[in-house]
């Protein structure tokens, strides 16, 4: 669980280097990607939100989580219409679309238009950029 000491805009690399694990650091400031099936979300099933582990904004439900067999957790859509900024990635000679979150513009992952209905979109997330919290029972 993240432990966000920061307000949103005041969001420091330092800071970042201090809560983060280093791989958690590597794929949300330099847009690094953990490997397929290792991430702690991608087989999770609770229901719940997940929230961006720089800046703890609401990203994605639960409710809209799906298997994509690609080993990253992936999700039809996001929590709201301004959770995500999304940019092209023309990186490892590619061309995608990036996912960031829209407050602090931590890398999360990529969307692919292979998604299934309503919006036909997959959005492919990494586990280290994601902190989870259960809904209330």
């Amino acid at each position: 669980m993240s432990n966000n000491q920061d307000r949103p805009g005041q969001i420091t690399d330092e800071s970042l280097r201090e809560r983060l694990s280093p791989e958690a650091y590597a794929v949300t400031r330099r847009a690094g990607t953990e490997p397929p099936f290792s991430g702690r979300y991608y087989d999770h099933h609770e229901t719940g939100i997940y929230h961006c582990i720089c800046c703890d904004a609401p990203l994605f439900s639960s409710e809209h989580k799906f298997d994509s067999g690609s080993g990253w957790p992936s999700y039809w859509q996001p929590v709201s219409g301004d959770a995500l900024s999304v940019v092209r990635d023309t990186s490892h000679g590619m061309i995608r679309e990036e996912v960031r979150c829209a407050r602090c513009d931590a890398h999360l992952g990529h969307v692919f238009p292979d998604g299934p209905p309503p919006t036909g979109l997959r959005y492919c997330i990494n586990s280290l950029s994601l902190d989870f919290k259960a809904a209330h029972k």
